[in-house]
C-alpha cells in the first residue's frame, strides 16, 4: 500500500467472528494486496465448541480450493479402508438391522474435531490480523463505508463487513432491516441431541462381549427410529467414537425453547438412556459407554431473503445455520468463504465493482444454501420415520438414502463463479476506474 499516485486504495475488509467460516475466508483474502484485512473475535482466543463436525465431498473441495487440503489433512478423519468410501451405513434402533449405505466416492465420511481444525486454520494467520475480546454490538453504514462497534467501546470502519459470527449473529438483523425484512431469530427445532466421545476399544469389547457385530464401530452409523435416531463415526484416527443421540417432541407445531434455559448443558445417562429404552443392543451400549453425555438444544433459521444489505454482508450460520442432519452446515459456510474469497480476491475486485459484486455472491449462494438448510431438517424427518412419501418402509428408505445427498456433494461450485463472473462482465480482463 504505498503512497504512489496510480495506487488504488486497499480495499478494508473486516470480518465479524473467528469461527471456521471467518477464519478460512481470512486466511484466503490477506494473500492478496489489494485488500486490507482485519478479522474479530469476540473471545480472548480462538475456540470451538462441540465434537466431531462431518464435510461432504463438495466441502473438501471448498477446502482444498481455500489453499487448506494439506492443513485439513493433517487433522481430518477419514472412514477406514476398505470402507473408505461410505458416508453412513443406514440401520433399524431396534436390531441394527441393514438398510442401505450412502456412498461418497473418494471422501466418505470426512469429519474432524472443530477445535482441531479450526487450531490449524488460526495457526496460519499472519499476525495482526486478528483482533480478541471484540464483541460486535451493532453495525452503521454512511455513504459507502460501514462502521461496527464493539462492546469494549472501539469501532473498526471498513469497505465491507463480512459477519461471520454465527447463529446468534449481532449483525444479521441490520442486513434484514435494511433490506425491509422482519428480523430472524434462532428458532428451536423441537430436537435435542445428547453427544459424546467414546472409547473405541472400550466400546469393542463391551460389543464383544454381547456378540454385537464389531462393524459397526469402524464403520459410519446411523440408527434409524420413530423420532429419534442416533449417529456414530470415529475421529481421532479411530481411537474415538464420535456419537450423537437425537430426539424429536412433535407435539407441537411451534415449539419454544425456554429463554433462559441454556442451549448445552451436562446430562445424566440415565436420561439419555430412558429416551432409547426399547432400543436394541448395539444402540443402547453404546450410549451406555457415554458415562456424561452433554445435551444440546438444536435450532435453525427460517431462510433469510437476502444476505447482503449496502456494505454488509452475512456468511456461514449468520446466514443460514441449520439442523446437522446432512453434516453440511459447515460446508456451507466453507463455500461461501471460498465463493467470496474467489471474487474479492480477483484484482478486478474494488471500490467501484463492490455492490455488484455481492448481488452476485447473494445471487448465487443464497438458493444453495437455502435448499441445504431446508433439505437438513427434511433429512431429520427422513431418519425418524416421518418422511410423508417414505414413513416407514424400508425398502424405500433404503433406496431413498442411497442417492439423497448426491446433489449436495456434486455441485459444481466453479459453474457458480463463472456465473457471477458473467453478471460482473468479467470474462475479460478489465480494469476499474
Amino acid at each position: 500500500m504505498g503512497t504512489h499516485m496510480t495506487t488504488k486504495p486497499a480495499l478494508r475488509i473486516g470480518i465479524i467472528g473467528g469461527g471456521i467460516s471467518g477464519v478460512a475466508l481470512a486466511l484466503d483474502l490477506c494473500r492478496h494486496s489489494h485488500l486490507d484485512v482485519q478479522l474479530f473475535e469476540s473471545a480472548p482466543a480462538f475456540g470451538e465448541v462441540g465434537a466431531g463436525v462431518s464435510f461432504g465431498a463438495n466441502a473438501v473441495r471448498a477446502i482444498a480450493g481455500l489453499g487448506l487440503a494439506e492443513a485439513y489433512a493433517q487433522v481430518a478423519d477419514r472412514t477406514p479402508e476398505p470402507w473408505q468410501d461410505v458416508w453412513f451405513e443406514w440401520r433399524r434402533g431396534s436390531d441394527a438391522g441393514y438398510l442401505g449405505a450412502s456412498v461418497a466416492p473418494g471422501v466418505g465420511q470426512s469429519s474432524v474435531h472443530r477445535a482441531d481444525f479450526l487450531d490449524v486454520l488460526a495457526s496460519r494467520l499472519p499476525a495482526g490480523v486478528a483482533r480478541f475480546g471484540k464483541r460486535a454490538t451493532g453495525v452503521a453504514q454512511q455513504g459507502e463505508e460501514a462502521c461496527v462497534r464493539f462492546t469494549d467501546g472501539s469501532d473498526y470502519r471498513g469497505d465491507l463487513l463480512i459477519a461471520a459470527d454465527g447463529i446468534k449473529s449481532a449483525l444479521r438483523g441490520h442486513v434484514l432491516e435494511g433490506l425491509g425484512a422482519a428480523p430472524a431469530a434462532p428458532r428451536y427445532s423441537g430436537t435435542r441431541a445428547y453427544r459424546g466421545l467414546v472409547d473405541s476399544q472400550r466400546l469393542r469389547e463391551a460389543y464383544r462381549a454381547a456378540g454385537v457385530d464389531e462393524h459397526l464401530v469402524d464403520v459410519p452409523q446411523m440408527y434409524l427410529g420413530p423420532d429419534a435416531h442416533i449417529l456414530t463415526f470415529p475421529v481421532k484416527q479411530g481411537r474415538i467414537v464420535n456419537v450423537v443421540a437425537f430426539v424429536s417432541d412433535r407435539s407441537e407445531p411451534n415449539p419454544q425453547w425456554p429463554q433462559d434455559a441454556p442451549w448445552v448443558r451436562e446430562a445424566s445417562q440415565r436420561e439419555m438412556l430412558d429416551v432409547f429404552a426399547g432400543w436394541g443392543d448395539a444402540a443402547r451400549i453404546l450410549l451406555q459407554c457415554i458415562p456424561t453425555p452433554s445435551h444440546w438444544a438444536l435450532h435453525d433459521l427460517a431462510e433469510l431473503p437476502g444476505y447482503v444489505h449496502g456494505r454488509v454482508a452475512l456468511i456461514g450460520d449468520a446466514a443460514h445455520a441449520m439442523l446437522p442432519h446432512q453434516g453440511a452446515g459447515a460446508g456451507q459456510g466453507l463455500e461461501d468463504a471460498w465463493f467470496l474469497a474467489r471474487l474479492l480476491g480477483d484484482p478486478r475486485a474494488c471500490h467501484g465493482n463492490l455492490g455488484e459484486l455481492l448481488a452476485a455472491y447473494d445471487a448465487l449462494r443464497r438458493p444453495r444454501a437455502c435448499r441445504v438448510q431446508r433439505t437438513s431438517w427434511e433429512a431429520g424427518e427422513l431418519y425418524e420415520l416421518r418422511d410423508a412419501a417414505v414413513g416407514d418402509d424400508e425398502r424405500a428408505l433404503g433406496a431413498t438414502l442411497a442417492s439423497r445427498f448426491d446433489w449436495l456433494w456434486n455441485h459444481d461450485l466453479e459453474a457458480d463463479l463463472a456465473a457471477a463472473r458473467a453478471r460482473l462482465g468479467w470474462q475479460a480482463l478489465s480494469h476499474c476506474a
